[in-house]
């Protein structure tokens, strides 16, 4: 009887036959490395043309899956893009602000004298009056006189005294004088408003007068008011005619007064030999008593200060020589 199973081929032959095979892969793998990498290189395109399709349907899917998020992205975008506008519109306007204040307290002041920034509450610019209310009053120690300036130059002076406020008479308002002089020469004048925010008047100047279109005005210290060297004007026209004894001479204020905002409200300095007038208070908010005020402020032209005794005496023009002047005397109420 003839075997079912025939016997195969042997281990031994089995395993000489792999390790030739194996020799024989290795020295070929070496020699035919540049063939592989020729048939690489000729596959490369079927592979990326084969994968087309499947990076599409990734590319489509994702952009199907984030359209919504995209779109609801690009809304709060804008939504903080508003945001951030409305805010940068804050801040350019805290930062004006700031360099205005910062200008205010780089004015040119005496450092060692006391300042008090106040802000306007209201402005009247009419023909007849030109007045603000500032938001300072007794209880912050503002007096009747006290000078105030802004960053470029001097403003006016208060007129009026309440708990809470105080209004300032500015240097424009027709029933306004200051003793001011010109830097250039010591020439010593007064300086009137006309009831133009641009403009003021020096009156009562001899033809003679040494003073120039340019000629920078500053206050002159005399009436012991305003303290002495503060800005107040610049000369922009000289005029002399023919008939007149005195030449016309306007001048345009150095204070920006078509738009305050913060004034400076400035105190004696100690060494200064300036005393505070004790004065009654007078409410700051009473337009009916701006008359007696302007015609008290035109008696004393020299920027002195307003007393009730003064304000029912008759007004009368300052008579001035254009080289020297003098400060009427101001009565004080004990």
């Amino acid at each position: 009887m003839k075997p079912i199973f025939v016997r195969g081929i042997s281990n031994q032959f089995r395993l000489t036959l792999a390790i030739i095979l194996s020799v024989a892969l290795l020295v070929a793998n070496h020699r035919l490395d540049p063939v592989r990498q020729s048939l690489s290189s000729f596959f490369s395109p079927l592979q990326y043309l084969a994968s087309v399709p499947g990076v599409a349907l990734d590319w489509s899917s994702e952009s199907f899956a984030t359209r919504n998020m995209l779109a609801l992205q690009n809304k709060e975008l804008l939504r903080q893009q508003l945001l951030m506008s409305e805010r940068l519109q804050r801040f350019e306007h805290l930062r004006q602000e700031n360099e205005r204040l910062r200008a205010l307290l780089g004015s040119p002041a005496y450092l060692d004298s006391r300042k008090m920034v106040a802000e306007v509450l209201e402005v009247a610019s009419d023909p007849f009056h030109h007045y603000a209310v500032l938001n300072h009053g007794s209880r912050s120690g503002v007096f009747v006189g006290q000078p105030v300036v802004d960053a470029q130059g001097v403003v006016g002076q208060v007129v009026q005294v309440s708990e809470m406020t105080s209004r300032v008479l500015l240097l424009s308002d027709v029933s306004h004088g200051l003793p001011v002089r010109i830097t250039r020469n010591d020439v010593r004048l007064v300086a009137n408003g006309t009831g133009e925010l641009d403009e003021i008047e020096l009156r009562h100047v001899a033809k003679s007068t040494d003073i120039r279109v340019g000629d920078l005005l500053v206050t002159s210290g005399l009436g012991n008011r305003f303290p002495e060297g503060y800005p107040v004007a610049r000369v922009m026209e000289v005029l002399t005619e023919d008939g007149q004894s005195y030449a016309r001479v306007t001048a345009q204020p150095l204070a920006a007064l078509d738009r305050i905002r913060y004034l400076l409200l400035i105190w004696p300095s100690p060494d200064s030999g300036v005393t505070l007038p004790s004065q009654p208070t007078v409410p700051a908010a009473d337009h009916s008593s701006s008359d007696n005020v302007s015609k008290a402020d035109s008696a004393v032209p020299a920027g002195g200060s307003v007393t009730p005794a003064e304000a029912s005496k008759p007004v009368t023009a300052p008579a001035t020589k254009p080289s020297t002047e003098t400060t009427p005397p101001v009565a004080e109420v004990h």
